[in-house]
């Protein structure tokens, strides 16, 4: 009897989230406040990582920036102090693990405990699987992900402590579609996708349900890790474009933030359409980017 009372439950469930969807799609959500929140975010010295913390600053957060680059993360940092707001730069390797706890424990003690973080640092080695060397793969996944793990359980203890907290994963639709010669960063993205999915539904097991989870998964962005992208069916994004899809999906605690936001009902599609008609779609599609193939350099 109790399994037939829980189908049941479960029904109306799926009844009611579809007619909430529905609203929220036509009623503009309640964004949150920012301020006064330590904001830690990586990559911050180019990029998407430095326009989201001109986005922060202007809603008046406490930023923490890190990025390998001192003179760039030293800007980023420059500029959003010219918005009014405290803002500490940080050089920081997040492929190195031993060096992310030292610097999470510096900025506990001279800043405070983060409340939110933009895990955004992120690499990249255009080439066939043959022609990316060891090393390239190490180190898109010690970036790409086991960065987002050991940044996520330093910070993690104090978000738990208060349960409050945002912990946002930059990802990428590579993290669940694939591209020819990204083999490895296709796979470190879906890992990405992996963490964010996993680390939600673990926060609430636990109960943490104040500790709030986002992915962003944009299409290609403009930002000089691939040269020349082009594709005939998505847009090439500019980087504040996209920094304004991040910062709206984070003031609404969006779980998953897609941009442009009808890729989301491509992948779905995707999932119901036969192997060759996804080969067609991949040919009128026609990525192209500079990679490295049969070493040497050449346009997709």
């Amino acid at each position: 009897m109790n399994i037939v009372l829980d189908i049941l439950l479960l029904l109306i469930t799926i009844v009611y989230s579809y007619l909430e969807s529905l609203v929220k799609f036509f009623i503009p959500q309640k964004r949150k406040s920012v301020a006064g929140e330590i904001v830690l975010i990586t990559g911050a010295g180019h990029g998407i990582g430095r326009l989201t913390a001109y986005e922060f600053a202007k809603r008046k957060s406490r930023l923490v920036l890190w990025d390998v680059n001192k003179h760039s993360v030293e800007e980023t940092a420059a500029e959003c102090q010219k918005l009014g707001v405290t803002a500490r730069a940080f050089v920081v390797d997040c492929s190195n693990r031993e060096e992310i706890y030292s610097s999470v424990n510096q900025v506990k003690k001279e800043v405070g405990d983060v409340t939110i973080v933009v895990n955004n640092a992120g690499t990249i080695y255009p080439a066939d699987l043959l022609s990316t060397r060891d090393e390239e793969i190490i180190k898109t996944f010690e970036v790409n992900i086991l960065g987002h793990f050991w940044i996520t359980k330093a910070l993690l203890p104090s978000m738990m402590k208060r349960n409050h907290g945002h912990i946002v994963t930059v990802a990428s639709v590579c993290g669940h579609e694939v591209i020819p010669y990204l083999i490895p960063y296709c796979s470190s993205k879906f890992a990405a996708v992996g963490f964010h999915r996993a680390l939600t539904s673990e926060l609430q097991a636990l109960g943490k349900t104040g500790i709030k989870t986002s992915c962003l998964c944009p299409v290609f962005v403009n930002t000089g890790f691939t040269k020349n992208p082009s594709t005939r069916l998505w847009p090439v994004l500019k980087t504040d474009e996209v920094a304004r899809s991040l910062i709206d999906g984070i003031l609404t605690n969006k779980k998953m933030i897609f941009v442009p936001s009808y890729i989301n009902i491509s992948l779905i599609l995707a999932k119901f359409l036969p192997e060759r008609a996804l080969a067609a779609i991949s040919h009128v599609q026609d990525i192209q980017f500079e990679a490295v193939v049969g070493h040497k350099t050449k346009m997709k």
